[in-house]
């Protein structure tokens, strides 16, 4: 697909002086919008999208640093050139301050404004660039499908490569959000089952009644209904890997039974006399504290351990910011195919907002916020208030800064920083582990950690 023409934006109440800077610009391989100014203009500016605009400084009713200072709220990508026939050296000094690339006096001269437009043309060549490095630099940090530079998450891809050929049950972990059926998916790719089915079971979606059949199958007759014998998900996954995600909603009976064919791989369906012997790789993902439902009855221990041969923790995205804007050209330069949008990248300032949001859906929803900035952008670059308006209009608390009341933190165990820290040291970092031994929820430790100093 062709490279689109870059837009100017032309704002002057002579007709004449703003077709032949129309005129000119097109010559140099621009698309020209032409406006000839008054107060109206300013409802139009957050829906003309242009890369450079030419404004007068003497507009009917208004100034154009009325018009520079808007464009600049909404558009900080746009460069703006002011000319006037009334120059003076306060008012260049004004415009400078306010972001203008530069301060003309009419009669213009056209070499200086040919070089303003040709370094316009170069700054969306540069960007598109860095655009396009940016998106070679994640995909050489792509692991299948998964995205990261920082160290957590190059240590998880070399644990997924390590593990992948030899697990027969994994337990992955992590806040929603973060990718855990990616996880399970590479887990699947990377073994020596890679070509075989790879079926994937959220145990949250599926009826009570139902789930034994579901899981296991059943033969026809077996109960009101089963008109026709049919495969459970073990069955249908023989030979290569069934995902169970959010392990911890599957009810206390159905546990008994998953840990018997997790533990001996006989499968009996619904209603039948003789088992089926399948052979089935189980990674089940969780963002419950399965250790917590442990303690307190809602989850079987025994399963428990079977499921936690190999734990699998994935970070949440606010540990690791330095992945999010390789994550975001990866998405920009998704959505900017499926949208047929020439999308060259975001704004420093729109890269800063979501580096410095606290994310509790974690990838997911950075996906689905660059997803709806996508959607409403209409020039070349996601600026801030596209991002700030795809975010919600502001940040939302991540998960464990809620309010905690005095009464829930006097319940918690008394600890000291000495204690923590030899914890945190003897479990390697990992804060899952070290809450476990330090008898406390990972959002109490957090606040520790907090607390301390020791985040």
């Amino acid at each position: 697909m062709a490279e689109p023409r870059p837009v100017l934006l032309v704002v002057d109440d002579e007709p004449a002086m703003a077709a032949l800077v129309e005129r000119f610009a097109r010559g140099r391989g621009f698309d020209v919008l032409t406006r000839l100014g008054g107060r109206s203009i300013l409802d139009e500016l957050p829906s003309l999208r242009a890369d450079a605009a030419v404004v007068d400084l003497r507009l009917p009713g208004i100034s154009g640093l009325d018009v520079l200072r808007l464009l600049r709220q909404i558009q900080p990508a746009c460069q703006v050139v002011l000319m006037t026939a009334h120059a003076s050296v306060d008012t260049a000094v004004d415009a400078v301050k306010l972001g203008a690339l530069d301060y003309l006096s009419k009669p213009l001269d056209f070499d200086r404004l040919g070089e303003l437009l040709t370094g316009v043309c170069k700054g969306l060549d540069r960007r598109r660039r860095l655009l396009v490095a940016d998106q070679q630099l994640a995909s050489e940090f792509e692991c299948c499908g998964m995205i990261g530079r920082s160290p957590v998450m190059q240590e998880l891809f070399d644990r997924i490569r390590r593990l992948a050929p030899h697990i027969r049950t994994a337990l992955v972990t992590g806040e929603t959000g973060t990718g855990k059926e990616l996880v399970a998916r590479a887990l699947h790719k990377m073994s020596g089952r890679g070509d075989r089915r790879f079926v994937a079971c959220n145990c949250s979606a599926i009826v009570e009644s139902l789930c034994e059949s579901e899981l296991f199958g059943h033969v026809r007759g077996a109960f009101t209904g089963a008109h026709e014998s049919k495969a459970g998900l073990f069955e249908l996954a023989d030979g290569g890997t069934l995902f169970l995600d959010e392990i911890g909603e599957l009810p206390l009976v159905m546990q008994a039974k998953l840990l018997r064919v997790v533990e001996g791989g006989d499968v009996q369906r619904v209603g039948a006399t003789d088992p089926r012997r399948v052979d089935v790789r189980v990674i089940a993902a969780t963002n419950r504290d399965l250790f917590e439902e442990v303690r307190h009855g809602r989850f079987r221990q025994d399963l428990y351990y079977r499921l936690n041969i190999v734990e699998v923790i994935l970070a949440p995205l606010r540990e690791r910011p330095a992945d999010i804007p390789y994550l975001s050209a990866a998405f920009v330069q998704e959505f900017a195919k499926r949208f047929g949008k020439p999308l060259l990248g975001m704004t420093a300032g729109a890269e800063q907002l979501l580096v410095q949001a606290p994310w509790p859906g974690n990838v997911r929803e950075l996906r689905n916020t660059l997803e709806r900035a996508c959607m409403l952008s209409e020039g070349r670059v996601l600026s801030e208030r596209e991002v700030l308006e795809a975010l919600g209009g502001g940040p939302r608390r991540a998960p464990g800064e809620e309010t905690v009341s005095s009464a829930a933190r006097d319940r918690e165990p008394a600890l000291e920083r000495a204690q923590v820290e030899r914890v945190l040291q003897r479990c390697g970092g990992n804060k899952s582990a070290a809450a476990r031994e330090l008898r406390l929820s990972r959002r109490a430790l957090y606040r520790r950690l907090d607390a301390f100093g020791l985040r």
